[in-house]
């Protein structure tokens, strides 16, 4: 079996699926929620997917849910994960709403 390492992570449709860089091949797919916005980080141990304002943590050799977290009274967005490009974009969004009220 592959190193959890040697994968690519992909959120989509609701799920978290792990994808061998090399063939392309399906390694495991885990059903997060029912919904087309799928967040995804991973820390090379563990796969960590937000979807529909709710945070899930999955083993990232077998995508075994090991916790759900559901975020409650932080309403039904987008999660978005340290260095990713959702985080870019909603700072770049912060910023510039600071910038029209000033």
């Amino acid at each position: 079996m592959a190193r959890a390492r040697d994968r690519l992570f992909l959120g989509v449709g609701g799920h978290v699926v792990a994808i061998d860089p090399v063939t392309g091949d399906e390694i495991w797919r885990t059903r997060l929620k029912s919904t087309t916005v799928t967040t995804v980080w991973s820390d090379g141990k563990r796969v960590y997917g937000g979807a529909q304002g709710e945070l899930f943590g999955l083993d990232a050799a077998s995508g075994n849910l090991l916790w759900h977290n559901k975020l409650k009274g932080l309403g039904m967005g987008i999660v978005a994960f340290p260095g990713s490009s959702l985080e870019a974009a909603a700072a770049a969004a912060a910023q510039a709403a600071a910038a029209a009220s000033s």
